[in-house]
């Protein structure tokens, strides 16, 4: 069972930073733009994007070489590469410097810039089509229908880059570099194994991203409609204004 949650570490120390770099970012941006339009929500959502990519790029090479650690290796003679996630970018820091555990990073900006961008759009648009209003006994719902479909629509638009950028931070863990950089690990893939390799596990982050974005979406705009109210009065309404409602889909 213990398998199932490789390298859980890793997310569960950097989602608290990249939510709260998200959150701060979007809102800000969407000031600095000053109308709350749908063009104005993807580009406050792809800026926030970037920036969290500090965080993100570390964490998801981390959680990358923490899942492929043993694998294919008999279990009685498997060696311990790492130890926990810390200790993971411990070593590859020391190994192969800033650089190192950075590894993937234009991948990363490139799958989070357009994928946080079309997250918060859809979100938006969902939300105002829907007309969820504090009133309505279906309010709970849509905010989560709007939410999961959010995830599920990011995912789609930017899985393609996120097989790239998994396998570049998983090459090298045995000291051998299989790819010189992202065209080539695109075309080693591509006459390897074809263009389905661009949607290999794309089901399973589908159905993990309807229900966390889901739940995360209600709850995070319900919390800030209780806080933008004092933590008391009913709000006027539930669509996304000029701060951020929506969270991370890491």
């Amino acid at each position: 069972m213990l398998g199932l949650y490789k390298g859980i570490g890793s997310p569960m120390m950097g989602l608290t930073f990249i939510n709260a770099i998200v959150f701060g970012v979007q809102g800000n941006a969407m000031r600095m733009l000053g109308r709350d339009t749908p063009a104005n929500q993807f580009l406050a959502g792809a800026s926030a994007g970037v920036i969290q990519c500090v965080i993100c790029c570390p964490m998801e090479l981390a959680k990358t070489r923490m899942q492929m650690q043993g694998t294919g290796e008999n279990k009685k003679s498997a060696r311990k590469m790492y130890k926990n996630s810390l200790d993971c970018l411990v070593r590859i820091y020391r190994r192969e410097g800033f650089r190192g555990i950075n590894r993937g990073m234009v991948t990363t900006i490139i799958r989070e810039t357009p994928g946080f961008g079309i997250y918060f759009l859809t979100y938006d648009v969902l939300t105002r089509h829907l007309g969820c209003e504090p009133e309505d006994p279906y309010m709970i719902p849509k905010l989560l229908f709007a939410g999961g479909m959010s995830g599920i629509a990011s995912w789609l638009s930017t899985y393609p880059v996120d097989v790239i950028k998994s396998r570049l931070q998983a090459d090298g863990m045995g000291g051998v570099h299989q790819y010189s950089g992202i065209a080539d690990c695109v075309r080693q893939s591509l006459r390897k194994e074809g263009w389905r390799v661009f949607t290999r596990g794309l089901t399973s982050t589908l159905l993990r991203a309807f229900p966390v974005n889901a739940t995360t979406f209600a709850t995070v705009t319900l919390f800030l409609m209780y806080m933008r109210d004092g933590g008391g009065r009913p709000a006027q309404d539930c669509e996304v204004q000029s701060v951020p409602l929506q969270p991370t889909s890491m």
